[in-house]
């Protein structure tokens, strides 16, 4: 892949997070569905990382991570860190376990869900801050909501991987 192959292919990958953004931060910022507001910057990060592998995973997840950070208020600069791996893992899953497409976007979609809400858990109830119940109510809430759109993140980033140069994909 040349240079320029290469750079157009992740501007567009680009784009497309930025319109996950965009949806997370005008629809579902002010409107929550059933009381949360779903996370889509992990799923368009795991999308990317199912489809590119592990190294691109790492790298988009890094990406994704830094605006999680800058754009979720009162997350902390770990989640650029667990972003990374997240995208690394989801990344190698999809290449040597799940199968390279939706069903294994789906599974580490729900596996990253999980560890970004485990991250939000621990440190509350290790201060306690809250009680396990609700916590776990709140958080199965937000990752049942959130992988609602794991569909329609999948087929924008499976679009954009089909259109600039993905080989990956069987």
């Amino acid at each position: 892949m040349t240079k320029n192959a290469f750079l157009f292919k992740w501007f567009w990958y680009a784009m497309a997070l930025l319109l996950v953004r965009a949806v997370e931060a005008l629809v579902f910022d002010p409107f929550p569905l059933f009381g949360v507001r779903p996370m889509l910057l992990p799923l368009a990060a795991v999308a990317a990382a199912v489809l590119e592998g592990p190294v691109a995973g790492a790298g988009f997840g890094l990406g994704v991570g830094l605006l999680c950070s800058s754009a979720w208020v009162g997350e902390g600069p770990l989640l650029i860190l667990s972003m990374t791996v997240i995208g690394a893992l989801a990344g190698a899953a999809a290449q040597y376990g799940v199968k390279q497409g939706y069903i294994g976007c789906l599974l580490c979609s729900a596996g990253a869900l999980a560890a970004i809400d485990l991250g939000r858990i621990l440190p509350r109830l290790l201060n306690r801050v809250t009680t396990l119940v609700p916590m776990l109510k709140l958080a199965g809430t937000e990752i049942l909501v959130s992988l609602l759109f794991v569909l329609p993140i999948y087929l924008l980033f499976r679009t954009v991987y089909s259109r600039v140069g993905g080989t990956r994909l069987m």
